[in-house]
């Protein structure tokens, strides 16, 4: 039936993914913009941004087929099921992926340029290279995710600045212990599929190490983000003091007898600042 199609088309884009990656780019463009923004600029990059986070993710489901066949979080994806032919999920990414790039370069060619630089080390240098061979591959997937707010500042400054470095590591910073908790609480997932995550390849302790690191590099980061004058005092105070909040937490988790348990409260905690990072950036023209 073509609406179970369209369906299946639809989730091999993993709009969970593209949503939170719009709204991001959304907060980094209100950051950028202030009070000057542009709607059609707005609106193309958010739609580019879409479309070229989407490609990327139907490319990885492409490349990933085989390990998500031994994972039961994602077994029953449409191209391990063979929902969709594989040369039609190919192009389809294609597709995706050149309207993408169209939208934003009318937009901005530096902000397509970004976003390419995120397209590449998502798809090549974290889905084809380092996933299945490095432990190393949580960092890589951080960086092609901390991209799109990057975008998002680009294309209302047409700078890549201070400012664009700091959304970076705000978002670099954010994603490292969202991921570690993941890969804690699917830890047997990952072992079917023979992914060396770090929880796994150097143990919960040292894993947790790396968590508090970047949950201090994050605090770090947002703070100076407004004492550099791209954001207001609202932002630091509340960014902070999430940032603060966090860092307790995943000095807790040193403490903590069921690592899972505590790795979901610092993967639900992630989405809590995630989302007011978000609400702050589209307010920060309006906040004091």
């Amino acid at each position: 039936m073509p609406g179970i199609v369209i369906r299946e088309y639809f989730q091999l884009t993993k709009p969970g993914i593209i949503y939170g990656n719009a709204l991001s780019a959304a907060a980094g463009y209100f950051i950028g913009a202030g009070s000057g923004m542009s709607v059609a600029d707005f609106l193309l990059m958010i739609f580019g941004v879409c479309l070229i986070v989407g490609s990327g993710c139907v490319l990885n489901n492409y490349i990933d087929r085989d390990i998500d066949a031994k994972m039961e979080r994602t077994r029953n994806r449409a191209l391990v099921r063979g929902a969709i032919p594989l040369h039609d999920a190919a192009s389809f990414g294609i597709l995706l992926g050149i309207c993408g790039i169209t939208l934003l370069y009318i937009v901005s060619p530096l902000a397509l340029f970004v976003a390419l630089f995120g397209l590449f080390v998502y798809v090549v240098v974290y889905s084809v290279w380092s996933k299945r061979y490095t432990l190393h591959a949580t960092i890589i997937g951080a960086v092609a995710g901390a991209v799109p707010p990057v975008v998002g500042y680009v294309s209302a400054t047409n700078a890549l600045d201070v400012g664009a470095l700091l959304i970076f590591l705000i978002l670099f910073s954010w994603q490292i212990p969202h991921a570690l908790a993941i890969a804690i609480r699917r830890a047997e997932d990952y072992r079917r599929a023979g992914i060396p995550v770090m929880p796994l390849t150097l143990g919960l302790f040292a894993t947790k190490i790396q968590m508090l690191s970047y949950a201090v590099l994050f605090f770090i980061a947002a703070v100076t983000l407004s004492f550099k004058g791209y954001t207001g005092a609202t932002f630091m105070w509340l960014m902070g003091g999430l940032g603060g909040l966090w860092i307790l937490l995943c000095l807790r988790g040193f403490l903590a007898e069921d690592g899972p348990q505590w790795a979901k409260q610092v993967f639900l905690f992630s989405l809590i600042i995630i989302c007011a990072f978000c609400l702050l950036g589209a307010f920060n023209s309006m906040l004091p």
